[in-house]
């Protein structure tokens, strides 16, 4: 806020009659000149002994991901699954039937490869289909709302997937000489 104070035709055409006419048709304009009269500044209601401060507000802190976990355990499920191999495979030339038998093979080295390094646990308990409520206050980190959203919890629907939230993790420790990006090196034979 400047502390300058306004010329001579700033005060006469905008406080005299901006003012005035704003003062007549806009009454929360007009509160606030009520409240400059009373000696308060714009923002306040009451005198600052009796104004209770709201906590600031928690700062957002963005963590810089790094990818060697990430990398790592792509490197695992390639590994266990040949994961990469699949994704990488244009598959649309294959039978749903060839399809099948290799998505088998990459699901049971994947899920072989998860179950050893993650302990999982269901984020709710009740099968998929139920009906649940989801109460005030809920953990939106946890619970994605879908569809016609609107009002406020507790909000009832029905549940469509029951999440899954990690429990424990063990990836092995790494060499600093270790290169993640290589998630399976070529193979040559000779």
């Amino acid at each position: 806020m400047t502390d300058e104070k306004p010329g001579f035709f700033v005060r006469l055409f905008f406080l005299s009659w901006v003012a005035w006419l704003r003062t007549l048709f806009d009454a929360d304009f007009a509160a606030g000149v009520a409240r400059l009269r009373r000696g308060l500044l714009p923002a306040e209601t009451k005198p600052a002994e009796e104004k209770k401060e709201a906590p600031p507000p928690k700062p957002v802190v963005l963590k810089e991901p790094t990818p060697d976990a990430a990398l790592q355990l792509l490197g695992i499920l390639q590994r266990e699954g040949r994961f990469v191999d699949f994704l990488e495979e244009d598959v649309s030339g294959f039978s749903d039937a060839d399809v099948g038998a290799a998505a088998r093979v990459v699901h049971d080295g994947c899920r072989k490869a998860l179950h050893e390094h993650f302990d999982l646990e269901p984020i709710r308990a009740e099968e998929e289909g139920t009906k649940v409520t989801i109460p005030e206050g809920f953990d939106a980190a946890a619970i994605r709302l879908t569809g016609n959203v609107v009002g406020e919890p507790p909000f009832t629907g029905s549940l469509q997937h029951k999440g899954w939230r990690i429990v424990k993790v063990e990836l092995p420790k790494l060499t600093e000489e270790h290169e993640v990006t290589v998630v399976t090196p070529a193979e040559v034979e000779l």
